[in-house]
């Protein structure tokens, strides 16, 4: 099955007053290239999402984000004890010093000690980690699995498109092969004024000599072998749409082929009507290479 490298996939939990969300990201790369961004301190998370996606993925540039957040409503409140103490030791010694002066102070209520800034804070509320790591780490596997199906359904439009390409070339291989054999007369026509031509300016020459000439000019302009080449590039190019593993990259180095055999094409037409067909098969190769680039 063709997988796009390009997708994404969400997920969201909470667990007591703990919520989070994930975000998988991916993109095309030559390799496997993945990036964790999660907080620290939850055993075995990492390598649980590391270890899913290298199961489930060859090639792509994966980013992973989490985001823990905590409900602030939920904590109760408490009391900085260590804070309150160096708060007291301060009333003390406005107490001592005032005295020591002569200064009559009132003594300060609970009240007033609470509603000095930083005495009071907002209760921690203790997580079981185990559970939060058991919970996100149970998120891993649903998660990898909308991000593969994402890669896949947008595999499955790469795949109709390479298909719809491959097509075309195969149509424009066929032209191609009609043109060359329509131009056949015209290239026979150029090569005997091109003898006429050398029989004239030259007074004595071998007969070897002059039908090597003349081999060498009808090879350099014979595209039988690219045609065939082409064809056979685009059997080989459905089969590989066929398997059901990843194709990327043997793909990718077919379309390196493709556009190989049509420029060479293109600098052997030596007719208008066969120039126009390999350049339009330049334009479809290069739209297909552009697609590929995006599979698994």
């Amino acid at each position: 099955m063709i997988h796009s490298m390009t997708a994404f996939a969400s997920r969201t939990g909470t667990l007591g007053p703990l919520s989070w969300s994930w975000e998988i990201r991916g993109v095309n790369a030559r390799g496997l290239d993945l990036r964790l961004r999660m907080p620290d301190g939850i055993d075995g998370l990492e390598p649980a999402v590391r270890g899913a996606l290298t199961k489930a993925l060859a090639r792509g540039n994966v980013t992973v984000n989490l985001r823990l957040n905590r409900e602030e409503s939920a904590g109760a409140l408490a009391v900085d004890e260590g804070y309150l103490d160096e708060v007291l030791k301060a009333l003390d010694q406005v107490q001592e010093r005032a005295f020591a002066m002569g200064v009559t102070l009132g003594q300060p209520t609970a009240a007033d000690v609470l509603a000095q800034r930083g005495v009071l804070i907002a209760a921690k509320t203790e997580e079981d980690s185990e559970a939060l790591a058991a919970a996100l780490i149970a998120d891993v596997g649903p998660l990898v699995a909308d991000f593969m199906a994402m890669r896949a359904h947008e595999g499955a439009a790469l795949k109709s498109v390479v298909a719809d390409q491959l097509d075309q070339i195969g149509t424009l291989t066929d032209a191609a092969a009609k043109a060359a054999q329509a131009r056949a007369p015209q290239v026979k026509e150029n090569l005997t004024k091109a003898l006429r031509r050398v029989m004239e300016d030259v007074g004595d020459i071998e007969e070897g000599r002059i039908a090597q000439e003349l081999a060498l000019l009808a090879v350099k302009s014979d595209v039988t072998e690219e045609i065939d080449r082409l064809k056979a590039h685009v059997v080989a190019a459905r089969a590989l749409l066929g398997q059901d593993k990843p194709a990327g990259r043997k793909l990718d180095f077919l379309a390196q082929e493709f556009n190989r055999e049509a420029n060479t094409l293109c600098a052997k037409a030596q007719a208008p009507a066969l120039t126009a067909i390999g350049l339009d098969l330049k334009a479809v190769i290069d739209q297909m290479r552009e697609q590929i680039q995006n599979m698994e």
